[in-house]
């Protein structure tokens, strides 16, 4: 099998982002998943998406990790989760604050029964495996929470999907919230809703968390794969069920016939993927 990987980083904001800023994000995602695939030629697809999602949380240009943002009450909370396609377990953190990398607490969950946790006690997980203090807010994201903007330059979340050469599927998802948001709301990705793979797909979302937890999208779109339908079909038909309410949603997926694919609602998803060459949003 030919490894495949896909990653995204949320949506360009039309009204706020300059044309540098949208070819910063280009150029980080291009460089983010040409280091991802190299990992993917010697690593599972499990350990890929975790790497792949870190180096994604540790570039301030998107709403996960540095940078995510900052909810009403002036902290920051971040939710992330990861699922391996072939054990069919599913990890995640949801509203963990002060914590470098919420994808490697996902990745530590992992080997636990109790393998979602939230809010203060998914830190008190965190701290006794040895993740320190930090603090991922930059000078931008108080300021926008100063000014109370209602849209940042920074929507949505990121994430990565990737087949490796066994033709083992895995995905993982990270946020930093919609900004503003009340103290305690659960977004999708943390949650199957926007995070799911098995043996036959496996897909990331973003976009509002509301919309994607009421069509159970990424979870939807997998059993759609798994019951016979392409990953396009699956996708397409999915995303249409979104439409009476407007839903505003992305999704990147690979299935395990090599088959990488990615759709939203409302233009412009950030993605990039890399097969036989870097493929970047343009």
């Amino acid at each position: 099998m030919q490894p495949r990987i896909i990653i995204h980083g949320g949506f360009f904001s039309e009204s706020h982002e300059t044309d540098a800023v949208k070819a910063a994000k280009q150029n980080a995602l291009k460089e983010i998943v040409k280091k991802s695939h190299t990992f993917l030629l010697n690593n599972t697809a499990l350990s890929t998406v975790i790497y792949a999602v870190s180096l994604l949380e540790d570039c301030e240009l998107f709403n996960a990790g540095l940078g995510s943002q900052i909810q009403s009450d002036g902290k920051i909370r971040m939710s992330a989760s990861i699922m391996d396609g072939s054990s069919k377990k599913f990890s995640g953190v949801i509203n963990i604050e002060e914590i470098k990398n919420p994808v490697f607490v996902a990745e530590k969950l992992l080997a636990f029964h109790d393998s979602v946790l939230s809010g203060a006690e998914a830190l008190s997980f965190a701290r006794k495996h040895g993740f320190n203090y930090y603090n991922p807010e930059i000078e931008s994201r108080r300021l926008t929470y100063i000014k109370k903007l209602t849209e940042t330059v920074r929507i949505g979340t990121v994430g990565c999907v990737a087949l490796d050469s066994e033709g083992k599927l895995a995905v993982a998802t990270s946020t930093g919230g919609k900004g503003f948001e009340i103290p305690g709301r659960v977004s999708d990705s943390a949650t199957v809703a926007g995070n799911f793979g098995n043996d036959f797909a496996a897909v990331s979302c973003t976009g509002v968390g509301e919309d994607i937890v009421s069509a159970a999208l990424a979870a939807k779109i997998v059993t759609r794969v798994t019951d016979g339908h392409s990953l396009k079909e699956a996708c397409d038909k999915s995303m249409d069920e979104l439409k009476p309410y407007d839903g505003f949603a992305g999704v990147i997926g690979i299935s395990a016939n090599g088959d990488v694919y990615h759709t939203d609602s409302h233009p412009y998803m950030v993605w990039a993927s890399y097969i036989d060459k870097v493929d970047v949003f343009s």
